[in-house]
């Protein structure tokens, strides 16, 4: 459930400046933009009220459903109250309130934006009642990437570019980029979606592969583009990408199940002969690796010859030939 509730709590960093920027917006828009079910998408709606914006304190939110689309709408003026108390479950109580905590301990995170946070939590707990004493009895930490997710949603928040050093597992390299970071999303991982401006295109930044994070003075500002549907999952590959064909053994049968693929085809003994497509089909090398004598590259030829070296290099050293 903690985890659940980190995620949620992500994700709600995020939300918020997206409905902002959209009123109106379809229900099956947003829950696609960000990966979720329409349910889930309600759900955090049912939460997202009791907090200040972008839990930064201020008024409550206030946004309005009907089921199909989604109005976020300023407090009135008149000072009238913008929301009704809400009731929760014990279950959601318990989860937002260990998020909550959570949030709070990020390093880097403003003390006004803290001290707003907790002043929410405290109001949460009062009306939580009994569930708040089952809460306190748990605690959750963000991991090493709590510094980087707290920069970046001030970046967010602020508009303002970042310059990262940033590793690249598939090249096992460093770079050094100037982002326009747009939106932060949890899918296992957590990620910053951005305009890179090394690259000249949008990209996705897995935060605890950050080396190093500034935030700069200039202005981020990103083209205008939809944020990706993550519906159909993180990696997407275009069918234009090149064809990469892998052999693997039963213990290697988890690609399947990690890689989007074209095909899957059995293979005599539990193996599996899979067909994917890669923008980086040199990427694949580090899986061929991983996979050892559990599965091996098909074709493009040149990269089974590229893989075959690179295990020949590494295994170099204990005397052993593939």
């Amino acid at each position: 459930m903690a985890a659940n509730a980190i995620d949620q709590t992500r994700r709600m960093l995020s939300l918020v400046t997206y409905l902002r920027e959209r009123p109106g917006a379809h229900v099956a828009d947003v829950a696609r933009a960000f990966g979720i079910t329409e349910d889930e998408l309600i759900s955090d709606l049912d939460v997202l009220p009791m907090c200040g914006t972008s839990f930064r304190g201020g008024d409550l939110l206030d946004i309005d459903t009907d089921g199909e689309r989604i109005w976020w709408r300023n407090p009135d003026a008149s000072g009238e109250s913008t929301a009704e108390p809400l009731r929760l479950a014990a279950d959601e109580a318990t989860a937002l309130l260990v998020a909550a905590r959570a949030v709070a301990t990020l390093p880097g995170l403003r003390e006004g934006d803290r001290d707003a946070l907790l002043r929410a939590t405290a109001k949460l707990e009062a009306a939580a009642g009994e569930a708040a004493g089952a809460s306190s009895r748990l605690s959750v930490t963000f991991e090493s990437e709590g510094g980087v997710f707290a920069d970046v949603d001030r970046a967010i928040a602020e508009r303002r570019r970042l310059w990262l050093r940033y590793y690249s597992p598939a090249r096992d390299e460093l770079t050094e980029r100037t982002v326009d970071p747009i939106r932060l999303f949890a899918v296992g991982h957590t990620y910053m979606e951005g305009w890179c401006h090394l690259s000249e295109a949008r990209r996705t930044f897995r935060l605890d592969r950050v080396a190093e994070i500034r935030l700069l003075d200039e202005r981020a500002e990103p083209p205008a583009i939809e944020p990706r549907d993550l519906s159909v999952g993180l990696v997407q590959p275009a069918a234009e990408d090149p064809e990469v064909v892998v052999e693997v053994g039963p213990g290697g049968r988890w690609v399947a199940e990690y890689y989007p693929h074209d095909s899957a085809e059995e293979l005599a003994g539990g193996g599996l002969r899979i067909t994917l497509r890669s923008p980086d089909p040199a990427s694949l090398r580090r899986l061929a690796l991983r996979l050892g004598r559990e599965g091996r590259i098909v074709s493009p030829p040149e990269l089974a010859e590229s893989a075959r070296k690179a295990a020949q290099e590494a295994l170099a050293g204990y005397g052993e030939q593939v």
